[in-house]
């Protein structure tokens, strides 16, 4: 029967009903941080025979082995009508978690599992034993895989997939699974995604987009995750969208009718949650007081994030032989044939595909078993795909789903035993952990906008009161002087008009006595002349008397005024001396002010270098990122490490063989003309020449047997006078990579050193542009700093800044022999300093090398993390160094050295420098970093 869409209308009332996969996935990015948790040691192979119960308890106690249930469904029917007369092969022990499956009436197997789940189990017992502790797992930072398997027709999908609408207590594992995810999560900070995908005839398909019928899988290189960049990844608010979305998907599946279901799923589904959750990081408070306000200063570590994904995986059913399809074995090779009996045309096609993947899978989960180190993983996308599932990091539980019915007892006996496998099966879990530095940034981001607008607040308010104080103080002056200009004017007209009034008073007087003068006289003329005289000489002298004593008064009192006067005219002298102080006070606070808007600038200065520090680190990821990415768009791969994992050995003999026969060609060569011949065409004056003659020398460097003759001929000089007078890349380049392999001898680099080789090598590195001369100059120098003797020469005549000059290139080669010189570098210094031959701080911070390896010690690429962290580790072993690492940012890397590193023998180095060093110890106490 020709295939068709299913609807998703479909009701799934009984565990009768067929199989129905979800799918789903998203790009999901690699963990910059994660923390494993190893299970135990090697499990020990049990096979479990045909007459015995599996040991599934001996595995009990591993934290990461695969979980199995079993679930028995109910008789259908057609079941109830053919074996009316036949009894159930299954018969379970719930109590015991075991079943038997009789082979007749006397004679039955026993197995045991980790569940037994009745044909009478509701679907929340179902979910609670299956899934619910898988759930609970990935909320937690744990990737998660459930998965159904089992023949066509024993209840896959309804396990699975029902949507509960018409009565919520069938409602599936997705469902149920979902409904715990958004109650775990909050969607303010967190993010719930899901992608639905469906694996049918070894294509991938979208089915929330059925027009993106063909995704391809894409595998990182660092981490081994695998994801699906052209998948459509929808973000999930509510239960309701997620309905509609399993809608959606379910009405785009494909199903055929065969004879062992009508309605027969015929493609893997898989429903791929992505949850992140923001983890809150821990904050560390520092108060300053600046002048009478205190303000709180606050060094936020960066937030975590969480990323764990849900794999639900509903698998297409099992047929074999005379239901759907049957295998031939030929004694010669292995010859599957698959034939369909009430199926044809394109049918026959999609079994082959279902059967085919699902034995890949058998064959992984077998090599797992049995410990094998070979595992085929990428004989299938299905294996592909799960490759975290079986072997890898996340935590896994298996349901299988059987039939009690006699006549398919093969088929039951196959997916008894596919699960009994499936429980050898140890993961290795790890918490996905990773700095949200984007979060950071953006937290900073606004903590810098609300600083600056405070501090602009601040200002204007400075500002405002500065000019509110000036013009204050400017009119209590401008007042207090027109005040003191009017007291004196007043003062002034009060005297003058006392004094012109006491002179016309005493001029009237005057006038008065002159008049009481002159009639006297007439009245003593007519008396006696004598006793007249006498008595007017008498009063005249009396009156000037009196006059003179009214005078002396009014003086008296005019000088009381003045002195009044003057005495105000002090207190107003007094108040503007007063004045003038508080505009001295005042212009101080002015200045204080100032000082503070000084230091608040200084301070915002501050927190934008923080933010372009952290900018240029974001950018750096991002371009990290995007290199990752075009590499895996242009196919690249490196290795990828997990259980399913089985690494393959590229062999590449014809390059092999064309290397081999270009070296016979240069030995013959070097037999027949001669090394001297050879070297002296290195002073030809064709440059054709000169380029052809340092490339057959630097060829025969390459071997260690030519090395010492090409020195005593001198050879090794020659180089380096090409190095320094040639102006030819080419020649510049070859030239350094000669001298590179002659520097891997100690005698040839103390010749090298002695004959000013250093200072050419970083001459021609200023120069060189081409990242292969760079690489080559860099791989020389690297050499040189392996040599405990020529420390102090190498780093006086510029070998050290040479090396970190030429990170400017970028090129990832070059920057790997930058990182392994500095490494060779500070592990003959770490030698050093602790036979006590140098003291002192390391040479390389004086150089300033510590910021480039603190930047780079988290590097993308393996080789130049791997010399940045040893570095690291032997710069932190002397304590004299430690304040400057703690300063320069080198102490969060040693700790996540010390978790994260793949290298156990460095992991083990940092752990013991971080623990013997006082000054990491109680740095890491302040910051309290848990370690």
């Amino acid at each position: 029967m020709a295939n068709n869409y299913r609807n998703g209308t479909s009701n799934r009332s009984s565990l009768a009903k067929t199989d129905r996969p979800l799918s789903v996935n998203s790009n999901s990015k690699p963990a910059v941080k994660s923390k494993s948790f190893p299970a135990s040691g090697p499990r020990k192979s049990s096979p479990a025979s045909l007459g015995s119960a599996a040991v599934a308890k001996d595995y009990a106690g591993v934290p990461g082995r695969v979980r199995v249930a079993v679930r028995l469904r109910t008789r259908n029917a057609e079941e109830m009508v053919a074996d009316a007369d036949f009894g159930d092969c299954v018969e379970l022990l719930p109590e015991l978690k075991r079943l038997k499956l009789r082979k007749n009436n006397w004679d039955a197997e026993t197995y045991e599992f980790d569940e037994v789940l009745t044909e009478f189990a509701s679907q929340k017992r179902v979910y609670q034993a299956v899934a619910k502790p898988v759930v609970e797992s990935v909320l937690d930072g744990y990737n998660g895989t459930v998965m159904a398997y089992g023949q066509t027709g024993t209840g896959k999908t309804y396990t699975l997939g029902p949507l509960g609408e018409e009565d919520p207590a069938t409602r599936g594992i997705m469902v149920r699974a979902m409904e715990d995810i958004l109650a775990g999560v909050s969607l303010d900070t967190d993010s719930v995604t899901v992608s639905y995908l469906q694996l049918y005839m070894e294509t991938i398909q979208d089915l929330l987009d059925p027009t993106n019928d063909n995704i391809s899988i894409a595998e990182d290189p660092k981490t081994g995750d695998v994801s699906l960049p052209g998948a459509t990844l929808v973000e999930i608010r509510d239960q309701h969208s997620f309905v509609e979305l399993l809608k959606l998907g379910e009405a785009h599946r494909f199903a055929a009718n065969t004879k062992l279901n009508t309605e027969s799923s015929r493609s893997h589904a898989i429903l791929m949650v992505h949850v992140k959750r923001s983890v809150e990081g821990r904050d560390v408070a520092h108060s300053g007081e600046i002048g009478n306000n205190s303000h709180m200063v606050k060094t936020l570590k960066p937030p975590i994030v969480r990323k764990a994904k849900l794999v639900v995986v509903d698998l297409a059913g099992s047929e074999r032989i005379d239901k759907s399809v049957y295998m031939v074995l030929n004694s010669s090779h292995i010859e599957v044939r698959l034939q369909f009996v009430g199926s044809e045309g394109h049918t026959l096609e999609e079994a082959k595909s279902i059967n085919l993947s699902l034995s890949a899978l058998g064959k992984c989960i077998n090599s797992l078993a049995e410990g094998s180190a070979y595992v085929p993983v990428r004989d299938s996308k299905l294996t592909r795909l799960l490759r975290d599932s079986f072997g890898g990091t996340a935590r896994t539980s298996l349901v299988i789903t059987i039939g009690p019915s006699p006549r398919h007892r093969g088929e039951t006996a196959s997916t008894i035993l596919f699960g009994q496998r499936a429980m050898k099966v140890e993961n290795m879990l790890k918490l996905k952990e990773e700095f949200d530095y984007k979060s950071l940034a953006r937290r900073l981001d606004i903590q810098l906008d609300k600083l600056i607008a405070e501090h602009e607040r601040q200002q204007k308010a400075f500002e405002n009161e500065i000019e509110r104080i000036t013009i204050e103080a400017q009119n209590q002056i401008s007042e207090t002087e027109r005040n003191y200009a009017d007291a004196l004017e007043k003062e002034r007209l009060k005297y003058q008009k006392d004094y012109m009034e006491s002179i016309k008073k005493l001029e009237e007087r005057w006038k008065i006595n002159q008049q009481k003068q002159g009639s006297d006289r007439i009245m003593v003329r007519s008396e006696d002349d004598c006793s007249d005289v006498a008595s007017n000489a008498k009063g005249s002298m009396a009156s000037i008397v009196g006059e003179l004593t009214e005078v002396k008064k009014l003086l008296l009192k005019e000088t009381q005024l003045r002195k009044a006067a003057e005495e105000e005219v002090n207190n107003l002298k007094i108040q503007v001396a007063q004045w003038k102080r508080s505009e001295a006070s005042g212009n101080t606070e002015i200045f204080k002010l100032r000082q503070m808007l000084e230091d608040e600038a200084h301070q915002k200065k501050k927190l934008e270098e923080e933010i372009a520090l952290l900018q240029s680190q974001l950018l750096q990821i991002s371009f990290e990122a995007d290199e990752t990415r075009r590499r895996l768009d242009r196919g690249e791969s490196g290795k990828i490490p997990g259980g399913l994992d089985s690494l393959t050995q590229v062999r590449q003999p014809q390059l092999k063989d064309a290397g081999n026969g270009e070296k016979a060609s240069i030995a013959k060569l070097f037999e027949q003309v001669g090394l001297q011949k050879i070297l002296s065409l290195l002073e030809a004056e064709d440059a054709d020449v000169q380029i052809h003659a340092v490339k057959v020398v630097a060829n025969l460097a390459a071997e260690e047997s030519n090395q010492e003759k090409i020195v005593e001929a001198g050879g090794l000089t020659s180089l380096l006078m090409l190095l320094g007078s040639s102006e030819d890349e080419t020649i510049h380049r070859v030239a350094a990579g000669a001298i590179a392999n002659l520097a891997m001898n100690e005698t040839n680099q103390e010749l090298i050193m002695t004959q000013g080789g250093i200072g050419l090598l970083s001459t021609t590195a200023a120069n060189a542009e081409d990242p292969q001369t760079l690489r080559m100059v860099a791989g020389a120098i690297a050499n040189l700093c392996g040599n405990d003797k020529l420390q102090l020469k190498l780093r006086g005549e510029g070998g050290i800044k040479a090396l970190l000059g030429m990170v400017r290139c970028g090129h990832p080669d070059v920057l790997a022999q930058v990182a392994r010189g500095i490494a060779n570098f500070a592990k003959c210094e770490s030698r050093a300093s602790t036979q006590g031959t140098k003291t002192g701080r390391s040479l390389l911070i004086d150089d300033g090398a510590l910021p480039w390896i603190v930047q780079n010690s988290n590097n993308e690429a393996s080789p130049i993390r791997r010399h940045i962290e040893l570095a690291l580790c032997h710069l932190a072993q002397h304590e004299v160094n430690a304040k400057d690492m703690i300063s320069g940012g080198a102490l969060w890397e040693l700790v996540r050295i010390s978790r994260d590193c793949s290298r156990e023998d460095i992991r083990t180095l940092a752990h013991r420098t971080l623990t013997s060093s006082p000054a990491f110890q109680a740095e890491m106490r302040r910051l309290r970093i848990d370690y």
